[in-house]
C-alpha cells in the first residue's frame, strides 16, 4: 500500500504466532447484529439530522464505500438530514484511530460511528488491536453513550482463503471479541466478495479496464486492496443494505450504552492527541499561517503545524504514562532528530524515508513499554545533513535529480504529541 502514514505502533508489535486457542478465528457472517443501532436508527426514522462518523484508513478514505452508504441512507430516510464525519487516513490503523478520535470525530458529536480498520490492522498481534480497538469504544462512550457504533471489516487479497473457509480473519476475529463483550454490531463487507471470487464471478486483482461497471466477470480491484469505486466498493454498499433489516430489527433497547468492566485492563481509552504549544518549545521554530501549502493540505488533522529549521530546536514535554509520540510530516525537505527519554543515551531518528518525494502524515515514536510514572522528553532537530540521494528508492532519484531545490534543507515538522497518559506541566 502506498505509505500515506507510517506509524510504528506505541507498544511494539510482537513477531510470535498469536495462541490460536486464545484467539480462534471466528465464523465468517456477513452480519453480527448484536444490539443493533438503537439511537441512529430511532433519530433516522423519526427525520431528525444524523451526524454519520467513518473512521478508518484508505479504503474508507476513497469517495467509495463511505459516500455510497450515506446517499444509501439517505434515500431510505428522505425525510432525516445525514450529516457525514469523514475521519479517515490512508495507511493507518487503529493503533492511530485511537488518539485521534477526539480530535477527528467526538467533538462532531456523531450519532454513529462506523469503524473501519481489518485491512490496516491485519499484521497486527490481536493483543494489539483489541487495545486500540477497546480505547475507541470507551472514549466514545465516555463521550456520548448514546452514540452507536458499527465495527465494518474490509478485505484485500492475502484474507480470501480465511474467509473461503468460513472464518474471518485474525484482525476481524479480535475485533469480534470486542463487539461481543461490548454487544456491537459488525458488518463483514467481504464475505460476499469472497463467495463470489471462489465460484469466478469476480477477479479480485487485474488491471482497471473499461466499463467496470459492466463487465463481468466483476473486476473488484487493480492491485488487491483497494476496490474500485464502481465495482468494489458497490458491493461494499450492498452488504451494508442487506445488513440494514437485520440491524434495525435488533434494535429495541433504546438505553444508553454502557462501559461495562473492559475486556482487556490494558486497554487505550487514555490515548490523547495534544496539539503542540510555544511553550513546549525552544529554538528556532516557525508556526505556519493558514495560508501556507502544508497548512492547507493537512489541516483537517494537524489544525496546528511547527516547522523547525535550525539545528538545537527542540520540543521539551513531560507525561505521566508509559508510551509516548509525535505526530508530524515526513517529506523531501525533512531531516533528522535526536530523542532523549529522563536521563537515558539519546537516539536519533530520521524524518526522510525512501517515499520523500511528498510530503505525508507520519508518527515519531518517541517511547514505549514505559514503567508509569512521570517521563520528561526533548526531541531536537539534528544539524546532520542526510545523504538522501541514497535513502530514496531508485525510481525517486529522478526527482531529487530534477528539483535538487525540494530535498536541499533539513526541517522537522511537527503537529501533536501522542501519548498513553496525562500531560504534566
Amino acid at each position: 500500500m502506498k505509505p500515506y502514514l507510517l506509524f510504528s505502533a506505541l507498544i511494539l508489535i510482537s513477531g510470535c504466532k498469536p495462541n490460536e486457542e486464545e484467539y480462534p478465528l471466528r465464523e465468517a457472517v456477513e452480519c453480527n447484529p448484536r444490539g443493533g443501532l438503537p439511537h441512529v436508527i430511532s433519530k433516522l426514522e423519526a427525520g431528525n439530522t444524523v451526524r454519520i462518523a467513518y473512521l478508518g484508513g484508505s479504503i474508507t478514505e476513497a469517495p467509495g464505500w463511505r459516500v455510497g452508504s450515506r446517499i444509501w441512507l439517505q434515500g431510505q430516510y428522505p425525510d432525516a438530514q445525514i450529516e457525514e464525519i469523514e475521519a479517515a487516513i490512508g495507511g493507518t490503523g487503529s493503533d492511530l484511530g485511537v488518539f485521534r478520535l477526539e480530535q477527528d470525530v467526538l467533538r462532531y458529536k456523531p450519532d454513529l460511528l462506523f469503524v473501519e480498520f481489518a485491512v490496516n490492522d491485519g499484521d497486527a498481534s490481536p493483543e494489539r488491536i483489541q487495545k486500540a480497538m477497546e480505547g475507541i469504544v470507551r472514549q466514545t462512550w465516555k463521550a456520548n453513550p448514546n452514540t452507536d457504533i458499527c465495527y465494518v471489516y474490509t478485505l484485500r487479497d492475502t484474507m480470501l482463503s480465511d474467509l473461503q473457509a468460513g472464518k474471518m480473519p485474525r484482525a476481524a476475529s479480535a475485533m469480534e471479541a470486542l463487539a461481543d463483550h461490548y454487544n456491537i454490531p459488525s458488518i463483514h463487507m467481504g464475505v460476499e466478495v469472497a463467495k463470489l471470487q471462489a465460484v469466478g464471478d469476480l477477479i479480485f486483482k487485474a488491471p482497471a479496464t473499461k466499463n467496470l461497471e459492466t463487465n463481468t466477470p466483476v473486476v473488484f480491484s487493480s492491485d488487491g486492496v483497494h476496490p474500485h469505486v464502481e465495482t468494489g466498493h458497490r458491493l461494499y454498499v450492498e452488504a451494508i443494505s442487506r445488513s440494514w433489516p437485520t440491524l434495525r430489527k435488533a434494535s429495541t433497547v433504546k438505553d444508553p450504552h454502557i462501559l461495562q468492566t473492559s475486556l482487556r485492563p490494558d486497554h487505550w481509552e487514555h490515548a490523547k492527541l495534544i496539539p503542540i504549544t510555544p511553550d513546549m518549545l525552544s529554538g528556532t521554530w516557525e508556526r505556519l499561517a493558514p495560508e501556507h501549502p502544508l497548512t492547507q493540505r493537512f489541516s483537517r488533522n494537524m489544525p496546528v503545524l511547527y516547522k523547525a529549521s535550525e539545528p538545537e530546536a527542540t520540543l521539551s514535554f513531560s507525561f505521566k504514562g508509559t508510551s509516548a509520540a509525535v505526530f508530524d510530516l515526513l517529506g523531501p525537505d525533512s531531516g533528522e532528530v535526536a530523542i532523549q527519554i529522563d536521563n537515558q543515551p539519546p537516539s536519533t531518528q530520521n524524518r526522510f524515508d525512501a517515499y520523500c518525494t511528498y510530503h505525508r502524515m507520519g508518527t515519531l515514536q518517541v517511547a514505549s513499554g514505559l514503567e508509569r510514572g512521570t517521563h520528561n522528553v526533548t526531541i531536537s532537530l539534528t544539524p546532520k545533513k542526510l545523504e538522501k540521494h541514497t535513502i530514496l528508492l531508485e525510481k525517486s532519484l529522478a526527482d531529487l535529480e530534477e528539483h535538487p531545490e525540494n530535498y536541499a534543507e533539513h526541517n522537522w515538522y511537527a503537529a501533536s504529541i501522542l501519548i498513553l497518559g496525562e500531560l504534566t506541566d
